[in-house]
């Protein structure tokens, strides 16, 4: 009989993500076959598998923890917001349709089928599913024809643990009310409570697990500590955090309002080399080595936001002092001359004008271009691996001096003066080779190298230990 175990928290970041990661791994190491599962992920971090479909990237990292390639089938239903009220609805790996908050709460009943499939068909292959809730189970207005929290779990019929992030504060009155709101069957359901990010000394805080145990009924099946410097690829917060050395050279990446795979910069991040600065709303952009244009879930009216915060003056101005830019995917859309969506794909239908720094005009369609590339880099013959997620088809002159020559086709372009690189791929920063070549293109001197696929296997490990020495994992089990 396969397990399924489904981790909830009491608010979003409180730690699902990464306790799923965790478990993943502890029971990998423990002879068990294991695989994520995440019912419903909103998110525009994603990644591509294997076989083409588009997921989210929390689970890619979570099939790491399990040894396994990334499957549509660990995260059936992947929504990604386009608007504040609208998502483009991606089901078993592949864009339904864009629909607004209300046509989409419709559709639940028959996305549930693709999650129940789904799981069904990773229940025939491994000894433990585990399974990472969306957000809360205690949204009220959500809860009609849930498919991310207790609408799965009461489905399947599976066990859930509650996690609660106590570094917020509150860390009990988030628990008790979580499951005061529940319905009786949903609160029986729930075995067990992890509390995590814990600072001080746990005896101080033992009266008030004796108090919750009490309360409730459940069994608070760990504590665990704050993990200083704990790096895994995020789902949703851009992660700030960094070390420099003084020789760095000066990176920035505007944060657009729909910014898509941040994840693209952890490595730079990391990087002793590189001081990242993310450049927010209202902020100029400083003096810099290199400004990087991210992705975007929606391009045109992301170039519209730029502009309104003149970040294409100063794009201009660090063009003219001999600065570098790059742009990833949308934002390379987003360096020609005209971005046209007759179709609206990205909304209403129309065109934009482009900034204008590469002769090359981008149209959105309904195809997605999803797919996993390798290859090397024009020139120098560098590494290059990542993976393309993009519904636009550029062309014009600028593409005929490419940045990336791939197995099956060029990809991106430079600039006559070698000043500008737009590329569809993400994670170009990933493989060492092509990481080094843009650091030395960006002004870089003497360039470490850095393992970073190395830093993320260590991090799942020392995670993984965190949960073996602080939950009872034999509990987590016996469920």
């Amino acid at each position: 009989m396969t397990l399924t175990l489904m981790i909830q928290g009491t608010t979003s970041d409180a730690g699902k993500s990464v306790t799923v990661a965790g478990l993943c791994r502890v029971f990998k190491r423990r002879g068990l076959s294991v695989a994520p599962f995440k019912p419903q992920n909103m998110a525009l971090n994603s990644a591509v598998t294997p076989e083409g479909g588009e997921i989210g990237r929390a689970q890619a990292v979570q099939a790491q923890a399990c040894g396994l390639l990334p499957h549509t089938d660990m995260n059936p239903v992947l929504l990604k917001p386009n608007s504040d009220t609208g998502a483009q609805v991606i089901i078993h790996g592949k864009a339904l349709s864009n629909m607004e908050a209300q046509d989409y709460h419709d559709y639940k009943k028959r996305a549930m089928s693709a999650v129940l499939e789904s799981h069904q068909r990773l229940s025939k292959q491994y000894d433990v599913i585990v399974v990472e809730g969306a957000g809360s189970p205690a949204e009220i207005n959500l809860r009609a024809n849930d498919i991310a929290n207790m609408g799965f779990a009461e489905a399947v019929g599976c066990p859930v643990v509650i996690v609660a992030d106590i570094d917020r504060g509150g860390v009990f009155a988030h628990l008790v009310g979580t499951l005061d709101l529940l319905s009786e069957t949903e609160q029986a359901r729930v075995k067990g409570f992890i509390i995590n990010r814990f600072r001080g000394d746990i005896a101080l805080l033992q009266s008030g697990l004796d108090w919750l145990e009490e309360r409730t009924g459940k069994k608070v099946i760990g504590v665990v500590p704050y993990i200083h410097d704990l790096h895994l690829e995020a789902e949703d917060a851009i992660d700030k955090r960094q070390q420099v050395s003084n020789n760095a050279i000066k990176v920035v990446v505007p944060v657009l309002t729909r910014i898509s795979n941040h994840t693209d910069f952890d490595v730079l991040r990391l990087h002793p080399q590189v001081d990242l600065c993310f450049v927010g709303k209202g902020e100029a952009i400083p003096p810099c080595d290199l400004i990087i244009l991210p992705g975007s879930k929606s391009t045109r009216r992301d170039l519209d936001y730029l502009r309104s915060n003149n970040w294409d003056v100063d794009i201009n101005k660090h063009l003219r002092y001999g600065g570098k830019v790059l742009g990833i995917c949308g934002g390379f859309q987003m360096l020609g001359k005209a971005l046209h969506d007759p179709d609206g794909i990205e909304g209403d239908a129309g065109s934009s004008e482009g900034l204008g720094f590469l002769d090359m005009e981008t149209t959105l369609g309904s195809e997605k271009t999803l797919r996993r590339v390798s290859g090397q880099l024009i020139g120098s013959g560098a590494k290059i691996s990542g993976y393309e997620i993009h519904a636009g088809i550029s062309s014009g002159p600028a593409l005929n001096n490419a940045f990336a020559d791939l197995i099956s086709h060029q990809d991106g372009c430079r600039s006559a003066d070698g000043h500008i690189i737009g590329s569809y791929l993400h994670g170009l920063f990933d493989e060492s080779e092509t990481r080094n070549e843009l650091l030395s293109w960006a002004g870089a001197k003497e360039i470490e190298d850095l393992d970073y696929a190395g830093i993320i296997e260590s991090n799942i490990e020392r995670l993984a230990d965190c949960l073996e020495a602080h939950l009872d994992i034999d509990a987590l089990l016996a469920y």
